[in-house]
């Protein structure tokens, strides 16, 4: 958006200029609104909703939320409404309750992405030693399940893929 049509609309961006933004769509806008994990800034008499483009930060903070795992419902419950707050102290206590939970959010996920790593190591591994091995898989030997050298069963990626 322009400055000039900044200054138009006192630093707010029109909802179109706001999902552009937020790389995201006004129907998901909308949504977020419905549920409550996100409200216009101001609405014009018109009827259209203006956003402030520091909420582009909020509309981020959900979407990796969701792809941590929480449902909105919970992001909605983290995040709370702005306007719910008796005072700062309860500002600061719900801002230090979402930042741990999506800290550890964040810890579950890496956990969960070197356990997949350890297992694709270990599938390249074996696979390794299935190099100038005079078995194939197919369906005669189980694809190659358990490894007709060794008798151990295969990685279960390596299953997977045979």
């Amino acid at each position: 958006m322009s400055p000039a049509r900044m200054r138009e609309t006192n630093g707010l961006l029109k909802i179109g200029d706001f999902a552009e933004a937020a790389q995201t769509n006004l129907r998901t806008l909308r949504y977020y609104e419905e549920l409550g994990l996100l409200s216009p800034a101001s609405r014009s008499a018109g009827g259209f909703r203006y956003y402030r483009p520091t909420d582009v930060h909020r509309v981020l903070l959900i979407r990796n939320l969701q792809e941590l795992g929480l449902h909105l419902d919970g992001i909605r419950d983290l995040m709370g409404s702005r306007e719910a707050l008796e005072d700062n102290g309860d500002l600061l206590e719900r801002t230090r309750r979402a930042l741990e939970e999506h800290l550890e959010l964040l810890g579950k996920r890496m956990q969960m992405l070197d356990e997949q790593s350890a297992s694709i190591r270990s599938a390249l591994g074996k696979l390794d030693s299935c190099d100038g091995c005079e078995h194939s898989p197919d369906p005669e030997n189980n694809y190659c399940e358990p490894c007709a050298r060794t008798g151990a069963a295969l990685p279960a990626l390596l299953s997977a893929l045979f």
